[in-house]
């Protein structure tokens, strides 16, 4: 079932590590890479449920494009525990434009396949992604 705009489809464990990341919190972070040979979207890290965001953002490229899923936790004004969803499209000014072309065309199919994203980031540069600004999309 690939993306007729840019020929790219999901493998399954894509949609089964998220799942298990919504469902049973398995996970903290998921990253997403295409496979330009395959012409699909793989997994190629997960992140134990102890992770920080700071780790999580050590694992994306500085010069390729990527998708990634962040479960945030955070204390509300009232101090009540919640949780948000988010994914970020990945796509620094450093990596190939043909890349950033082929994430970009893809991006919106491969969000259809995970239901249940909350919030979504785009990114180009690590400022872009930081805590202060998870923190206050969450809100």
């Amino acid at each position: 079932m690939a993306n007729a705009a840019s020929g790219m489809a999901v493998h399954d464990d894509c949609k089964l590590k998220f799942l298990e990341l919504k469902a049973k919190r398995t996970y903290r972070s998921i990253v997403f890479k295409i496979e330009e040979k395959q012409k699909q979207v793989v997994v190629e890290h997960v992140g134990e449920p102890a992770e920080t965001y700071e780790q999580f953002t050590e694992k994306l490229p500085a010069d390729e494009c990527r998708y990634a899923i962040f479960d945030f936790d955070f204390l509300t004004p009232e101090g009540v525990q919640k949780s948000r969803i988010f994914f970020i499209a990945w796509s620094p000014d450093t990596s190939r434009v043909r890349s950033k072309m082929i994430y970009a065309s893809s991006k919106d199919r491969f969000k259809r396949e995970l239901d249940g994203i909350q919030v979504e980031l785009q990114a180009t540069d690590p400022t872009e992604i930081g805590l202060d600004v998870i923190k206050s999309r969450a809100s």
